[in-house]
């Protein structure tokens, strides 16, 4: 066996163990997660509550069941959704800076929540807190509707566009429009709602209540098993558009599956949690020096482990363990992204 061939073991090997170690990693930062926040719990006694045991102290219970588990599962759901979102879109467009919100996806659902959080004021005088539930599925359902206009439109105009390069460019104008528009409606609007919007803006794991969960869970999981059955179409591509075409890869077809997936992925998370950024363009970068490969078969579960924990790690940081206040997900996943992607870039620039 020459030295090539297994220098190429070497490498599988090597994947296959990192990877075995991101299906583990998830776990014991899921129980830290349940176990920090204003009330500090033993991970034994979270283990123990999650085995249907009965805690040292009943309370506990009541915290992790009712506010912590669902708040982790959102943070997984959101964190894989967002990390596969943003592969598909830098494999697509071929740009590193690609994310789901390139396309202006998450200024569209921005735009959907503004107008129903700053518009009802406007127009009626009326605040969403003091609707209640109905309040906050309203808020949900017009980041969906945003998210999905601005999703048609990308669609619409990329049966009309033959370069990825012009349709991203076009993506990011819809951006900055919507984005006019909210600040219209900012400008407009009193102190109250203008608060109501900006935390909503500020992004958290927190807001999805049990009778909500369902609904994100299946709508993520539908998207991922889209994006999923995608990838061995999108894998040739990384070889260029002309060698895809020889393998009878359909450019335009794919082109549309890949933004509906990825659309789907990004529109979800950010109509139940919020504009979550830098998750979907800092994960894949970090998976590809993890596992030294842009192949999509290992990156797809690579992404998806990476961006659940990446994820629950910023939720952990956000809840400042023994203190009252929380911090905005944005700025943690900003925070702990910004070091990871300017490594990786000085570590690609220092082996070229």
């Amino acid at each position: 066996m020459n030295n090539s061939k297994i220098k190429q073991l070497d490498l599988s090997d090597r994947r296959s163990i990192v990877l075995g170690l991101l299906f583990i990693l998830p776990i014991p930062i899921f129980l830290t997660s349940l176990a920090m926040g204003s009330v500090s719990i033993p991970i034994a006694e979270v283990v123990t509550i999650l085995l249907g045991g009965i805690p040292t102290k009943a309370s506990w219970q009541d915290i992790i069941i009712q506010f912590r588990l669902p708040k982790a599962i959102t943070a997984i759901l959101a964190g894989a959704a967002l990390s596969t979102s943003g592969l598909q879109l830098q494999t697509l467009f071929k740009n590193p800076l690609a994310g789901p919100s390139i396309l202006g996806i998450n200024a569209g659902a921005s735009l959907g929540v503004a107008l129903v959080i700053l518009g009802t004021q406007l127009i009626g005088g009326v605040s969403l807190t003091s609707l209640g539930l109905m309040g906050s599925y309203a808020t949900v359902i017009a980041a969906c509707m945003g998210a999905g206009i601005v999703t048609a439109l990308v669609i619409l105009v990329s049966r009309r566009v033959q370069g990825a390069s012009t349709l991203l460019v076009l993506g990011l104008l819809f951006g900055y429009g919507t984005g006019a528009m909210v600040d219209l409606l900012l400008y407009f609007s009193s102190a109250e709602p203008i608060k109501s919007y900006l935390n909503w803006t500020a992004g958290s794991f927190g807001g999805v209540t049990w009778e909500q969960l369902p609904i994100l869970a299946v709508g993520i999981l539908g998207s991922l098993l889209m994006a999923i059955l995608v990838a061995p179409s999108l894998n040739p591509l990384l070889l260029g558009e002309s060698q895809a075409q020889s393998l009878g890869i359909s450019i335009e077809r794919l082109r549309l599956l890949v933004l509906v997936s990825s659309s789907l992925l990004a529109g979800i998370v950010t109509a139940f949690c919020g504009p979550i950024s830098f998750i979907g363009v800092a994960v894949p970068h970090l998976c590809r020096g993890l596992l030294r490969t842009a192949d999509l078969r290992w990156l797809f579960p690579a992404v998806s482990l990476v961006g659940a924990t990446f994820a629950m790690v910023a939720d952990i940081i956000a809840q400042m363990p023994g203190g009252k206040s929380v911090l905005p997900i944005n700025s943690v996943t900003s925070l702990i992204g910004t070091p990871i992607i300017a490594w990786i870039i000085l570590r690609q620039e220092r082996k070229n």
